[in-house]
């Protein structure tokens, strides 16, 4: 995973550093960086909030060179913590920072590291016994490894968006999703190697040289056979492999009590709005939150476009955690949708997500990669809607094909205006079939009335996908649309603006549809929302 977007902060409020190695039970040997804050007694217990990470060396935060030493910090509510009398512990997961053993891609060795984090957080003179978990991308994937564990002492997760199947996060359907924008076939490197070799390097970062002896250890150890499983893992398209499947926390969560705060971006291009919201509708019972809208890869700290969050994530902890009296009345999901519009749900996608049908043009087109043409793709639009709708969930798409298995069906769907400007709402792709089944991304996206709704098949999308072309022509026979839209119109009622993701989006993901595609491709689209909820599980 790249680095989270916010901008970093020095820590400002006075505190005490310290150092600590922690043995696993496997042996391995992980490096914790605890700060305190300095006006409490030494002694004094506090709760904890805790970050288990593979990014924290002090030479380096991810890829960034770090000049001062001492703990890493960067794109962490420190400052927030320690006001607000929390000790701040952060722990190197294995293979990483000071931390010695192999690197195993949220595998049972990392899974371990986080529960004895946890525990050793929890058991401290200073320690209350009660631990949260925060984190962005990787860091928090391991809060919710947390929550798979249920380590003593795990009060409540805060996961931004998080991880939370592995397979999901580099493929979809087997097809890599792109993460450094160069095409699959250039020196041989695919994106998923690209994501492992990153997280090598990584483990590879040097320690300073006023870190301890060990710390000095552990930071440069890297066998090559921690480099070749590691490699082997991320490289391997098979969804079924017993690996793969192990790293699965939608299904493992499934019923989970403890305390979450998730929070996912219907614009995020790393991890994307996928199979997160299958996790948050599996929660059991509990005392949970979410925020869902439209920004990138961050949490809402600094990039969201709205005020608050820090402060009801602080009372989150202190409510769950700390066990303070905090009865702010905040709604249990905050939606922001792509209008700009912020608003309170119970949950989502909502209780009255209903899914319409609509069915799109069959045709042809040619598996031809990077190579640009019209006959590349095969376009379905709606007349002119004559009231607005709100999709609000996961739109699916199922294409009766014919063609080889080498090829990709991708589809986009598009919000189109009257002057035939279109803004992609969402996409999704999976290896031609027979009955080739897609899930796009969720999202949350009001269509006005005088708009269209506009489909495209294509082969793949190719700022989104990496995918070697067969070159074959795909024959579409017959295809439908499945569009997730609410039966009750929703009024914001929440405050907030708009996020640097949200308005490069109505800037680069739109293009204006020519007279022959807005006058021959229109189909009849009833969007009318009758049939039942329903999502796929599709990985």
């Amino acid at each position: 995973m790249s680095a989270a977007e916010p901008g970093a902060e020095p820590v400002s409020t006075p505190h005490r550093y310290e150092q600590h190695f922690l043995t696993a039970p496997d042996g391995t040997r992980l490096h914790a960086d605890v700060l305190r804050p300095t006006n409490l007694p030494e002694d004094a217990k506090t709760p904890v909030i805790l970050t288990v990470s593979p990014y924290r060396s002090h030479t380096a935060y991810i890829s960034a060179p770090r000049l001062t030493g001492g703990p890493s910090t960067d794109y962490l509510p420190v400052d927030a913590a320690l006001r607000a009398g929390y000790t701040f512990v952060i722990v190197d997961l294995r293979g990483f920072g000071g931390s010695d053993g192999c690197p195993d891609y949220g595998g049972p060795g990392e899974r371990s590291d986080v529960a004895t984090a946890v525990e050793w957080a929890a058991t401290r003179p200073w320690s209350t016994g009660r631990v949260g978990m925060v984190g962005v991308s990787y860091e928090a994937w391991t809060g919710l490894l947390g929550l798979a564990a249920r380590p003593r002492g795990l009060a409540a997760v805060v996961a931004f968006e998080p991880v939370v199947d592995p397979y999901s996060y580099l493929y979809m359907r087997g097809v890599s999703w792109k993460f450094s924008g160069k095409p699959v076939t250039e020196n041989g490197i695919r994106p998923a190697d690209e994501v492992g070799l990153e997280h090598v390097a990584i483990a590879s970062t040097p320690g300073r040289p006023d870190d301890s002896v060990e710390y000095q250890a552990n930071a440069v150890y890297t066998s090559a056979e921690c480099t070749r499983r590691y490699l082997a893992l991320t490289g391997d398209h098979d969804a079924t492999d017993p690996d793969w499947v192990a790293r699965d926390l939608v299904t493992e969560l499934r019923g989970n009590t403890i305390p979450l705060f998730l929070g996912q971006g219907f614009l995020d291009a790393n991890t994307r709005p996928d199979r997160v919201f299958e996790l948050w509708r599996g929660l059991g019972a509990g005392a949970h939150r979410a925020w869902f809208g439209q920004w990138g890869h961050s949490d809402c700290r600094f990039k969201c476009g709205t005020p608050g969050f820090e402060n009801e994530m602080m009372a989150f902890f202190d409510r769950h955690v700390a066990l303070r009296d905090t009865d702010v009345p905040w709604p249990r999901v905050t939606v922001q949708q792509f209008d700009g519009g912020w608003r309170s749900e119970n949950t989502w996608p909502p209780a009255d997500s209903r899914r319409s049908t609509v069915e799109l043009r069959a045709g042809r087109y040619v598996d031809r990669g990077y190579l640009p043409g019209p006959d590349r793709e095969i376009w379905s639009v709606s007349q002119p809607l004559e009231s607005a709708v709100h999709l609000s969930g996961v739109p699916t798409a199922t294409l009766e094909s014919i063609g080889p298995a080498a090829a990709t069906a991708a589809v986009e769907l598009y919000d189109v205006e009257p002057s035939g400007r279109a803004t992609i709402i969402t996409r999704g792709i999976a290896p031609v079939e027979p009955r080739t089944e897609i899930r796009l991304l969720a999202q949350d996206w009001p269509i006005a009335a005088g708009h269209r709704l506009g489909v495209r098949v294509t082969d793949v999308v190719d700022d989104v996908w990496s995918h070697a072309p067969s070159g074959a022509t795909v024959t579409v026979t017959a295809a439908r649309l499945e569009v997730p839209l609410l039966t009750e119109a929703r009024v914001p009622d929440l405050t907030g603006g708009g996020s640097e993701a949200h308005a490069k989006w109505r800037v680069e993901k739109t293009t204006t549809l020519g007279a022959e595609v807005m006058n021959n491709a229109v189909v009849p689209m009833n969007l009318v929302s009758t049939n039942p909820p329903h999502e796929t599980g599709q990985r």
